[in-house]
């Protein structure tokens, strides 16, 4: 032994190298510790691992790692470390295909998963995870779930029985190490080994396991109380080698002695600790008992439990002390009181909105009249909508419920009292609340809280599930809100001013304008059978939606001051008489109106509606079998490709650069709720059968001409993308069968056009949701055979030398009268080149229309003309003649004396030089531009 170490005699020396001997290696010995001991007992007190042990303690330090970061919520290190872990399994490939997957590896997986499940639904807190934790928590959440599909049958029964599984595996582990002390009991004396030790070092996966089993809040107290009996065992062997080397090393040297005495106190230490934390829970037992006896004893002033988050009233404050003399401005002190703490951080909302409620209903007790009354009601209203600070947020059903019924009672208490005045312009100071000869003056406008109930009513409407029940319960309040609207315009039409009369006004003309009338329209039709009950006969019995708009919609027209306002009237009125197939009121109040001229400088929302009124203007045009009105109102629309985007009915996908998220959220508060939209496959569809209706026979009047322009881009588009498919199957989509109809127009065929237009597939798409779809049916029929016919004159007519009327009357199913009118409009505007035998019932072809050959030798000449020119050009602005093509005159000449100018027999004139058109370079002089 080393002399620096050595204080006592040569014999407590050799007493304490024979102890060093027996005593077991820490696992936290250092370098120089080693130092003690000979090269011959380093060989004895060796450690050989086995391959297991070390793959094993690699997993289990990696896992502890994981579970302390999931502590902490660092998930960019679970991340880093669960890659590490996959790759050190990787490696233990071998030994896991014998001994099988460790438990303690399962569980990990399993509790990983669902703490990565539970931190994806807590929206809150991923939204204050900052960037990287949020990206890795994403990344790890989809590695996991790849991950666990390899063990979908261990994580699950580890899942369905987890108390077992952490069971087996501790019996596992314990009988691994009782079976090795064993063995190392037969060979060493002692009984505390090396091996044993390290074995049992690394042990921390049920401690990891911890965090999330408290989490989810299984108490696994079997579990933990193995722990704590593996820890008592801990301290028994600790215990026992510290009174073995007592024992036997009485003359050890004082610096050996400190080591061993530093290894007691950590092992007695950790002992502590385990027994503290057994203790725990039956502390916590004992105060749940001791709360419960007091709560027993019912004594006065006890300790009250609270949950905790958001402070919260703990008890409900007296509004007023014993004895105080309750009248309106002690009321009125203590309502400013209460609405002094509005909008402060920390404030209980619903408890505010409770302790209006209660001030109410003292005010009501004492009869302190209906002027305080209203001003708290107003309160209460305003402290319902502040109940969501977010602006983006929706009310919750139980708090628009509320504000329902606080908003009739504060109609009634208006319409019941005739003496209340109500309005934004009274201050504060000159307000009456208290009963006397003079009528109560209250701050407030009832008008801006129902607008705001009408917006959060939208709210609710934008951000439920459209295809859920709950939208179509929420729907039904409809009702309730139109009542409240009603009952306000009925009370603003005596007390109100021009301007509130004419904002009511529009929020009943905005519930309306959409809305088909049925009963109207039956009664139109003389369809009106016998009402099943009375209050259908009331409904039946009521104004026409029609009379209601023209009635509203004029007042605004009159009274109204803001351009908004009346904007907005006029396109409400314009969509409904649209909806109703009254085509020349929405078209001439449309031209009238001027909207489409500076409709680009209104605000969003009023453009959506103008987008909105200009679609059903073109659907209403189609329906009265308007084709070309129809296109020219769909068109702008339908171009752009973003017509669910510009009608307000969802957002399309576009790069980050082009909308933030902030954008974004505004956008999606413009938006129309669903019971609103517009059915764009309906739309689309419209939009394919007008143009197909004027393109195929424009197309065949101008085949070969070749500056034909397209009257619709998306039609030629949708065309192109069916002449490109490989394999031509039955249409199926509603493209698919405009396309195909198309092209069967193009030849003629009117009855299979028909068939692709009209069938039971398209009847159920579109058709069917029209009002009147049969009359709509036989207006496409129509027109379909009217256009195939001029499409069929148009193709053929360099076929026929003559053709009779009544061939084609009976090929197109056509009366003589309507051929003969088709015909004659045809050769009237000079597109068919014929004339009409009136006694034989023909037409007779002119023949003038040149033949394809002639048409493909015309184009080619026109093409060659047009390079000579720009050949010409080019060649001048080489040789520097610039004045002839800049300085042109108006009658189209070049007016510089070395410039060209063209004569009227078409040929090049130069004075000075040049070229001439008879042939060749003639007198060109020295004077040229070279």
């Amino acid at each position: 032994m080393s002399r620096f170490f050595a204080t006592g005699s040569d014999s407590e020396s050799e007493e304490s190298s024979s102890a060093d001997e027996i005593t077991p290696k820490a696992p936290g010995t250092t370098f120089k510790q080693s130092l003690l001991l000979s090269d011959d007992e380093e060989d004895t007190k060796r450690v050989v691992r086995s391959a297991k042990d070390k793959r094993f303690e690699e997993l289990t330090n990696l896992i502890k790692t994981i579970r302390n970061a999931m502590k902490i919520r660092d998930m960019a290190k679970c991340l880093e470390e669960f890659e590490q872990l996959c790759r050190a399994f990787l490696k233990s490939k071998t030994i896991v295909d014998k001994e099988g997957v460790p438990p303690f590896y399962i569980r990990l997986l399993a509790d990983l998963e669902d703490y990565l499940n539970q931190l994806w639904e807590d929206k809150e807190g991923k939204k204050k995870m900052n960037k990287n934790n949020a990206k890795a928590l994403s990344t790890l959440r989809q590695k996991i779930r790849k991950y666990n599909r390899d063990y979908e049958t261990e994580v699950a029964a580890y899942k369905e029985n987890p108390q077992e599984s952490a069971d087996e595996e501790e019996e596992k582990e314990a009988g691994d190490s009782g079976s090795s002390s064993d063995s190392e009991g037969e060979g060493n004396e002692d009984g505390v080994s090396a091996k044993s030790f390290l074995k049992k070092k690394p042990e921390p996966t049920p401690d990891a396991s911890k965090f999330l089993k408290s989490a989810k809040g299984s108490g696994d107290e079997s579990s933990s109380s193995s722990d704590d009996d593996d820890d008592e065992d801990w301290g028994s062997d600790t215990v026992d080698s510290g009174s073995e080397s007592s024992d036997e090393g009485e003359g050890k040297s004082s610096s050996l002695a400190v080591v061993f005495l530093k290894k007691t106190q950590e092992s007695e230490k950790s002992s502590e600790k385990k027994l503290g934390k057994k203790k725990k829970p039956k502390k916590k037992e004992r105060l749940e008992e001791e709360a419960e006896e007091e709560g027993g004893e019912e004594v006065e002033g006890g300790w009250e439990k609270v949950k905790g988050g958001a402070p919260m009233v703990k008890e409900k404050p007296k509004m007023f002390a014993k004895g105080t003399e309750i009248n309106v401005p002690v009321v009125v002190k203590k309502l400013n009181e209460i609405l002094q703490a509005r909008g402060k951080k920390g404030t209980d909302r619903a408890a505010q909105i409770e302790l209006l409620h209660a001030l109410a209903n003292i005010a009501a007790e004492n009869n302190l009249g209906q002027g305080i009354t209203v001003k708290i009601k107003f309160n209460i209203i305003a402290s319902l909508y502040d109940y969501n600070p977010n602006l983006a947020a929706f009310m919750k059903p139980d708090m628009w419920k509320k504000c329902l019924e606080c908003i009739d009672e504060l109609l009634d208490i208006l319409f019941e009292n005739n003496n209340i005045f109500i309005g934004e312009n009274i201050a504060e100071d000159s307000e009456t609340l208290v009963i006397s000869d003079q009528p109560f003056r209250v701050r407030g406008c009832i008008l801006t809280l129902v607008e705001r109930m009408d917006e959060e009513f939208t709210k609710i409407m934008q951000n439920t599930d459209p295809h859920s029940q709950e939208y179509v319960d929420n729907l039904k309040d409809e009702g309730h809100v139109c009542g409240i609207i009603d009952r306000l315009l009925e009370y603003m039409e005596n007390k109100g001013s021009t301007e509130e009369i004419c904002r009511i006004y529009l929020r009943r003309i905005m519930h309306t304008y959409y809305k088909f009338d049925y009963k109207a329209h039956r009664r139109s039709l003389g369809l009106q059978g016998e009402s099943k009950s009375e209050q259908d006969q009331e409904e039946s019995e009521g104004e026409d939606s029609a009379v209601i708009m023209d009635r509203l919609c004029k007042f605004i027209y009159a009274k109204d001051r803001t351009d908004r306002i009346r904007t907005c009237a006029i396109l409400c009125h314009i969509y409904h008489h649209a909806l109703h197939s009254r085509w020349y009121q929405a078209r001439d109040l449309m031209l009238m109106s001027h909207l489409q001229d500076n409709i680009q400088h209104a605000d969003p929302p009023v453009q959506i509606l103008y987008n909105r009124t200009m679609v059903q203007l073109g659907i209403c045009a189609f329906r009265q079998g308007m084709i070309k009105d129809a296109h020219n109102a769909l068109l702008d629309i339908q171009s752009s490709g973003r017509a669910k985007e510009l009608l307000g009915q969802g957002l399309l996908m576009r790069n980050m650069q082009e909308r933030n998220a902030e954008q974004e959220k505004i956008e999606k508060r413009r938006q129309v709720p669903f019971h609103m939209h517009i059915n764009l496959e309906l739309l689309e569809c419209v939009y394919l059968v007008s143009a197909m209706l004027l393109e195929i026979p424009y197309m065949a009047a101008h085949e070969f001409d070749a500056r034909r322009r397209m009257i619709s881009k998306q039609f030629h588009h949708q065309l192109r993308v069916g002449e490109r498919q490989p394999l031509l199957g039955p249409p199926e989509s509603m493209r698919e069968h405009v396309v195909a109809a198309s092209k069967a127009m193009k030849m003629g065929d009117w009855r299979t056009c028909h068939s692709f237009i009209i069938n039971e597939k398209m009847n159920s798409k579109v058709w069917d949701l029209f009002p009147e779809t049969q009359r709509v049916r036989e207006m496409l029929v129509r027109k379909i055979q009217e256009e195939s016919l001029r499409t069929y004159l148009f193709t053929y007519s360099s076929v026929y030398d003559s053709i009779s009327m009544g061939t084609l009357s009976e090929m197109f199913e056509l009366e003589i009268p309507t051929v003969h009118s088709i015909i004659s409009k045809m050769i009237i505007n000079e597109e068919l080149m014929a004339s009409l035998d009136q006694p034989t019932q023909t037409v007779v072809m002119h023949r003038t229309e040149p033949t394809s050959l002639q048409n493909m030798a015309l184009q080619l000449a026109e093409k060659l003309g047009s390079l000579v020119e720009n050949n010409e050009r080019v060649f001048d602005l080489k040789q520097g003649v610039y004045g002839g093509y800049f300085n042109r005159d108006q009658k189209g000449g070049y007016q510089q004396n070395k410039s060209y100018n063209r004569d009227q027999k078409g040929g090049y004139q130069q004075n000075k030089g040049g070229y001439q058109r008879g042939g060749g370079y003639r007198n060109q002089n020295h004077q040229s531009n070279y």
